[in-house]
């Protein structure tokens, strides 16, 4: 699929300051105060640059822009995130992203090009099939959900809802991959990621429907996407973003936590970071055993925990219960801090909006997830694993919450596995920023042991390696045609291999952990930047460039243009990129 990239230039940016500004009706505007009123009328002036660019490039009138969201990106910017829409629905997986100056002017837009074979323009190579294409429905939206809830998992008619389903109408886009001429003769295993795209080859009107529910005490989240026209079912994927069987608290030693007295009571509350949100501050509850998040933790004393792996069918208030929650406060805390101290990020959406982390979720629960229903964080005890709330992990799920509010990455195929890639990233990062004391402005070139989950494995082995994803038995190591139906959790193996490559290097020797038969220029050992510029690069890219439908050529190009800007093309910095990518079968190498 390719993607429009635009770095705007003056003239672009003139055009945008002339265009006339939406003003609010008199009434709204008297609630509003002056900084939210000027966003208000940036936004406006956005929308009209995305309207008038999707005239430029071949589409009709039928074709509009929505937004969605905004939020900081680097160096004093704001990212603003539009949808696109045809006949006022939304094109799922087209989206649009606009980076702004502090004074509102438009620096560069990124645009995923799903819609543009809709409507009667000249953009659209599918032809009279799509140029009139139909957006009313022949199902309700409670026919869509009653459809999607009869292809849940078997059991889940006695499932209990932990929100109201929802549906909401969209143009599915079905894409279909393809080769370019080039690669024609190649056979599969020839193939590298930039010798396919993705194309569309035809849209259906369908709802997406959201589905959170628990099953017992398990969570049952699905989004499903159903056809508007006959209720079949299009797509489907599950929505828990866990990483299953990590974490555990009793490695961290006596650490210092951040609580709030109240009434002579000392509560889990952390009222320094985050503001708003369930709690007011970051909070850690008590599941008790539930689905649901509990009460807040609240003790006599300002000393918590015994150190000790929780005692199974033990109180989970007294001090070992409390163990469990005095890490997950401690993961919280470091993940708040990482972020903020190396980019300026405040809590999972920029805003400093605060979460909360459940403990002792379930009984005997080997999962750790994030809801988004809640925006926090769920942390089992463990059975074959040890108490689920190790720093990376906490730093993994805490991710997915810095993936929702900005890119939104869907949860599954490529888009999924860089998704869960992205949080084995940052989980990764808060363990060395923990590990080195938590504080300064970078992050520390060793600490973490890139080893998913190692830490709660009863044998000591992690759930999976950075550096070889293969070593976990799934996850292949490099780009294939096959990566987009494997398992997120397998498919974000290539794209972490890449991330390790690029902060640590490589290896020359063919029977190393560490090599890639795909580095083919010199030297043959890769260099390494460093896991600071690393992340900065990856977390740009992320943030700032990455669609919700970016895949792994994709999202190559938009980690090089990352490094480009902050450190300057043919830099060093650009040229581990591409060697890093190359290494994982997703464009050519080059030498150093």
């Amino acid at each position: 699929m390719t993607i429009r990239v635009h770095c705007l230039a003056a003239a672009v940016a003139g055009a945008l300051a002339a265009m006339p500004v939406l003003m609010a009706p008199a009434a709204a505007a008297q609630l509003m105060s002056p900084a939210n009123t000027q966003a208000g009328a940036v936004t406006a002036s956005l929308a009209a640059m995305l309207t008038a660019q999707n005239a430029a490039h071949g589409l009709d009138a039928n074709h509009g822009v929505a937004f969605v969201r905004q939020h900081p990106g680097a160096q004093g910017t704001q990212v603003s995130r539009f949808d696109h829409t045809y006949k006022g629905v939304r094109i799922f997986g087209a989206d649009a992203i606009v980076v702004t100056d502090s004074s509102g002017k438009a620096l560069s837009v990124t645009q995923s090009e799903r819609g543009q074979n809709l409507g009667k323009g000249a953009a659209n190579r599918l032809g009279p099939s799509t140029a009139d294409f139909d957006v009313t429905p022949a199902l309700s939206t409670k026919a869509a959900i009653d459809a999607a809830l009869r292809t849940l998992p078997a059991g889940a008619a006695s499932a209990t809802h932990q929100s109201p389903p929802t549906a909401e109408l969209i143009i599915y886009p079905v894409i279909k991959t393809e080769r370019l001429s080039t690669a024609l003769t190649k056979s599969d295993a020839e193939l590298n990621a930039l010798d396919v795209r993705d194309v569309v080859e035809s849209y259906e009107l369908a709802y997406l429907v959201h589905t959170r529910m628990t099953l017992g005490k398990k969570p049952l989240f699905y989004d499903t996407v159903i056809s508007a026209r006959d209720g079949h079912v299009l797509h489907q994927w599950s929505m828990l973003q866990t990483v299953v069987g990590v974490g555990n608290s009793q490695y961290n030693g006596t650490v210092a936590i951040n609580t709030t007295l109240v009434k002579g009571s000392y509560q889990m509350i952390d009222a320094s970071r985050g503001i708003g949100g369930t709690y007011g501050a970051m909070a850690i509850t008590n599941a008790d055993h539930g689905s649901s998040a509990g009460s807040v933790y609240s003790n006599a004393s300002n000393t918590w925990g015994d150190g000790k792996q929780y005692i199974a069918g033990g109180s989970t208030t007294n001090a070992n219960g409390q163990t469990a929650a005095v890490n997950a406060l401690w993961g919280l805390m470091n993940t708040y801090d990482m972020l903020k101290g190396t980019l300026g990020w405040l809590s999972l959406d920029g805003h400093n909006t605060a979460t909360y982390i459940a403990a002792h979720v379930n009984t005997g629960y080997d999962n750790a997830y994030y809801s988004d229903t809640c925006k926090c964080m769920f942390i089992g005890d463990g059975s074959s694993f040890y108490s689920l709330g190790s720093i990376d992990v906490i730093g993994h799920e805490m991710g997915h919450g810095v993936t929702a509010a900005t890119s939104n990455l869907t949860y599954s195929g490529e888009s999924g596995g860089l998704n869960e890639s992205s949080s084995d990233i940052n989980g990764e990062m808060v363990e060395a920023y923990a590990r080195a004391g938590g504080t300064g402005s970078t992050i520390p070139p060793g600490g973490n042991d890139w080893g998913m989950g190692k830490e709660i494995s009863k044998n000591g082995t992690p759930l999976r390696y950075m550096f070889k994803p293969s070593k976990d038995g799934s996850s292949p190591d490099a780009w294939s045609t096959s990566l987009k139906r494997l398992d997120v959790h397998y498919s974000s193996g290539p794209n972490n291999r890449m991330f390790y490559f690029l902060s640590q290097g490589s290896n020359a020797a063919s029977n190393s952990d560490f090599y890639s038969k795909y580095l083919v220029r010199k030297p043959a050992a890769m260099s390494g930047i460093g896991s600071d510029k690393a992340y900065r690069i990856w977390f740009k890219a992320a943030t700032t460039k990455f669609t919700a439908s970016t895949n792994y050529a994709d999202a190559r190009a938009k980690v090089m243009l990352a490094a480009q800007e902050l450190y300057g093309a043919g830099s060093k910095e650009v040229k581990a990129v591409q060697r890093a990518y190359a290494a994982i079968n997703v464009g050519p190498d080059i030498d150093e």
